[in-house]
C-alpha cells in the first residue's frame, strides 16, 4: 500500500513517540468523562455500506481500544440516520450476503414510489427486512461483526418514535431565534421564517420543510406538504395541511447531529474531512449556543480511495468488508485502520500483498524480530495489540505471495509439505498454528483469482506435462537448472532464461513457452523468473531436469 508519506506518526508535543489514538485518548481523559466513555460514528443508510464507510467505525474502534487499555469502560455507538428522506435512486445495492446487485434486479418501483420518505418507511426492495433503512443498517452491523468491533447500532427513527429526541427538539424550537442566528452563519437559505424541524406528512408520508406554526408547550407543529429539492430534481409534495408531533418528524441534520451528542452522551466522534469543512463548525457552535453543552472531542480523518479512484456505488467502485475478508485476515484489515488517519491512502486490491507484508513486518517488530527502526517498533508496540484479536507469539505467517503459489495446488497435504520444506513452518509448530498459517493460502488464492494476477494458474505438481523437448532445449533446461541451484534472485533467474536461450540458439519466446508448459501446461503464464524463485527449489530443479 503506497502512502503519501511515512505511515508511522509517532510524535507528541515534546517529540516523544506517540500513537495517534493515544493523543486522542489523552484529550478525552483531560475532560474527565463519566463512564462508560461514549465513542460515536454515524451514517445515513442510503445504499451499499462499503469499506470507505467503515473508516468511521474503525477509527472510533482504535481510539476505543486505546481507552480500554487504560482501564476505561467504553461504549461505541453508531447512529443509523434512517429518518433521512430518500432523495435519489441508488444504482447499486447489496443483499444481506454482501452481493452487489443493480437496481434493475430488485423491486425498484418500491423505491421510486417512495422518494422523499424516511428510509425506515420504505419497503425493503429485497423483501427480507422490515424496511430499506433496516436492510442497510443490518449490513453496517454485519461489517462491524466481521471485524470483531463491539458496536451498538442505534436507529434515529426509533429514537424519535420513543421520544428520546423530544427534549432536544423542544430546545431547538424554543430557542428558534438563536438557532436561526447560528445556522445563518453557515447556510444562506436561513431566513426569519425558517423553522428547524421537518415533519412527516400524514397524507403522503414524505418529509416536508414547510412549518407554518409551532406549539412548543403542546409539542406539535403545523405544516404544509410542499416540494423538496433533491439535487437536480424536485420531489413533489402533496399540499396536505396537517399537524405533527415532535415524534412525527426530524430535526435538520445540522441540529440533529449535536442533538445526538447530547442524547447519547458522546465523548468522541471521528468524521471525514467533508464534515470538518462544514457540519462540524456549525455543530459545535449549535451545541454550545443552542443546546448549551460542550461538544465531544473531534477528529478529522482523510478519505481513502479504492484502486486509485473514489468509492462510488454508481460506478461500481466499491468493495464490502465481507469481500475483503475473503482475501486477507481480519487483523490485517484492522491494522490498515491503525495507520495515521490524517494521511490519504489507497486501498489497492491488486497490491494487497504489500499491505499483508507490511502487517507481517509490524507483527515481527512487535516480537522484536526483523529489521524495523525505532519508530516502526514503537508503532508496532501500540498498533499490533489493537489489530489482533489475541497477542500470540506462536503465530505463523506464510508470505502472502508464497501462499498464492501454494494456492496453485488443491492438495492440502502438499501445501503443508512445501511450506515445511521451505522453512515457513517449523518442526515444533502446533497443529493449531499450522492450520492458521495455511488458512492464508485460500485467501491468497482468492486474491489471485479476483485480480487475475501472475498467481492465477494451476501448477502441475503431481505429474509432469507431456512436453516435446529437443536436444538443444533439454541442454538449455539443464543449464538453467544449474543456475537456479546456486542463485535465488528473481531478476537474475529471469535474465538467465534469456541468456540461456541465446547461448543454445533457441528463440527466446519458444524457450519461455517450454517453461510454461513444464510448470502449467499452458502456452503463457506469469513472469517466469520471479515465479520460479518463489517455488520450493527442489521441485523447480527436478522439473527443469525433467525428473518428475
Amino acid at each position: 500500500m503506497s502512502d503519501a508519506r511515512d505511515p508511522y506518526t509517532l510524535q507528541d508535543a515534546e517529540g516523544r513517540h506517540a500513537f495517534w489514538a493515544d493523543a486522542v485518548a489523552d484529550e478525552i481523559e483531560e475532560r474527565e468523562p463519566d463512564e462508560p466513555i461514549v465513542v460515536k460514528g454515524g451514517i445515513s443508510p442510503s445504499g451499499v455500506p462499503h469499506l470507505g464507510n467503515v473508516n468511521e467505525i474503525m477509527r472510533g474502534y482504535v481510539v476505543a481500544e486505546a481507552l480500554r487499555e487504560r482501564g476505561h469502560e467504553v461504549r461505541q455507538v453508531f447512529t443509523a440516520d434512517d429518518r433521512d428522506p430518500l432523495r435519489k435512486l441508488p444504482r447499486t445495492l447489496a443483499d444481506l450476503d454482501g452481493n452487489l446487485v443493480d437496481l434493475g434486479e430488485v423491486d425498484a418501483g418500491a423505491l421510486g414510489r417512495n422518494l422523499g420518505k424516511p428510509y425506515t418507511d420504505i419497503p425493503d426492495p429485497f423483501g427480507c427486512c422490515d424496511s430499506y433503512g433496516d436492510h442497510f443498517s443490518s449490513l453496517i452491523a454485519e461489517s462491524a461483526d466481521l471485524l470483531d468491533v463491539p458496536l451498538d447500532v442505534v436507529s434515529n427513527t426509533e429514537m424519535y418514535e420513543s421520544g428520546e429526541f423530544e427534549d432536544a427538539t423542544r430546545t431547538v424550537l424554543d430557542r428558534a431565534d438563536r438557532a436561526r442566528e447560528v445556522l445563518g452563519k453557515y447556510q444562506d437559505k436561513v431566513d426569519g421564517e425558517y423553522v428547524p424541524f421537518n415533519p412527516i406528512c400524514a397524507d403522503c408520508g414524505k418529509i416536508t420543510e414547510t412549518v407554518t406554526a409551532v406549539d412548543v408547550e403542546a409539542g406539535t407543529v403545523d405544516y404544509v406538504c410542499t416540494d423538496m429539492e433533491a439535487g437536480d430534481r424536485t420531489i413533489e409534495g402533496c399540499s396536505h395541511e396537517g399537524t405533527a408531533t415532535f415524534r412525527e418528524g426530524k430535526l435538520p441534520w445540522r441540529f440533529e447531529w449535536p442533538a445526538q451528542w447530547r442524547i447519547l452522551g458522546v465523548d468522541f466522534e471521528p468524521f471525514g474531512k467533508d464534515h470538518a469543512e462544514g457540519s462540524w463548525p456549525s455543530g459545535e457552535e449549535i451545541a454550545r449556543e443552542v443546546f448549551e453543552f460542550e461538544p465531544p472531542v473531534p477528529m478529522t480523518y482523510e478519505w481513502f480511495t479504492l484502486n486509485g479512484e473514489p468509492f462510488s456505488s454508481s460506478e461500481g467502485n466499491v468493495v464490502l468488508v465481507s469481500d475483503v475478508l475473503e482475501l486477507l485476515e481480519p487483523e490485517v484489515l484492522r491494522y490498515f485502520f491503525t495507520k495515521d488517519p490524517t494521511t490519504a491512502r489507497d486501498f489497492d486490491v491488486e497490491r494487497l500483498d504489500q499491505l499483508v507484508d507490511e502487517f507481517d513486518a509490524v507483527e515481527a517488530a512487535y516480537f522484536g524480530e526483523g529489521d524495523a527502526d525505532e519508530d516502526e517498533r514503537a508503532f508496532a508496540e501500540r498498533a499490533y495489540p489493537i489489530a489482533v484479536d489475541e497477542v500470540r507469539e506462536d503465530r505463523i505467517r506464510l508470505p502472502y505471495t508464497f501462499a498464492a503459489v501454494l494456492g496453485m495446488t488443491d492438495d492440502p497435504d502438499l501445501r503443508e509439505e512445501i511450506a515445511r520444506r521451505e522453512g515457513h513452518i517449523p518442526d515444533n509448530a502446533s497443529e493449531a498454528a499450522v492450520e492458521d498459517a495455511l488458512a492464508r493460502v485460500e485467501r491468497a488464492r482468492n486474491w489471485a483469482r479476483r485480480t487475475d494476477n501472475a498467481f492465477n494458474y494451476e501448477l502441475k505438481r503431481r505429474e509432469m506435462p507431456d512436453v516435446k523437448i529437443d536436444d538443444a532445449t533439454a541442454a538449455a533446461l539443464d543449464d538453467l537448472a544449474d543456475f537456479v541451484e546456486r542463485e535465488d534472485d528473481p531478476e537474475a533467474i529471469q535474465g538467465e532464461i534469456y541468456e540461456t536461450a541465446k547461448r543454445h540458439d533457441i528463440p527466446v519466446g519458444d524457450f519461455f513457452s517450454v517453461g510454461y508448459r513444464l510448470f502449467f501446461d499452458e502456452d503463457q503464464g506469469p513472469k517466469l523468473g520471479p515465479f520460479l524463485a518463489k517455488l520450493d527449489r527442489t521441485f523447480v530443479l527436478e522439473r527443469l531436469r525433467r525428473e518428475r
